[in-house]
């Protein structure tokens, strides 16, 4: 589905015909917007084999990394910074598939932990693996330009409070 010319440097040369503001602001929000819609469909493409979408990996890399395989829902949303409501999703469609469970915390009654349980280990390993084989998606950039995304995106998260 290739295009024969770049349409947002087609979106830049319109904005600056119209004279409107901030287009080197909206060919950069552009083109992080269609960059992230690469990136997801590569992704989510690799990890389908598994029953597995980014979202759902990205909670069983972060279980697998925890010291006991298993984190408060509370904080598992806290350290992927998403809403309450996805993890719950999130965490119901892992159990579903047997890859979590839940357990209430053995000191804090009020707190839901989330477990991952030994196929949700090997799921994640086989995941992690098929996202090293595509390199994350971003295979076709080069190991400089990598860095230099990641710096300047880094900018533009700390500026947002994303870390301090």
């Amino acid at each position: 589905m290739g295009l024969e010319f770049d349409p947002i440097a087609e979106a830049a040369t319109n904005w600056r015909a119209e004279n409107w503001p901030a287009v080197d602001a909206m060919t950069a929000a552009t083109s992080i917007t269609r960059a992230h819609q690469i990136l997801v469909g590569r992704i989510d493409a690799a990890l389908a084999p598994l029953g597995l979408n980014f979202s759902r990996f990205e909670v069983l890399a972060l279980l697998e990394f925890s010291r006991e395989g298993s984190l408060p829902l509370g904080k598992i949303g806290a350290r992927l910074q998403v809403h309450p409501a996805s993890v719950t999703n999130t965490v119901d469609r892992l159990e579903r598939d047997g890859l979590v469970t839940r357990t209430p915390h053995p000191t804090d009654g009020r707190t839901t932990l989330a477990v991952i349980t030994g196929e949700g280990r090997r799921r994640a390993a086989e995941a992690a693996a098929a996202l090293g084989e595509i390199e994350f998606g971003v295979a076709g950039m080069g190991a400089s330009a990598r860095r230099r995304v990641d710096q300047a995106i880094r900018e533009l998260r700390i500026a947002a409070g994303d870390f301090g």
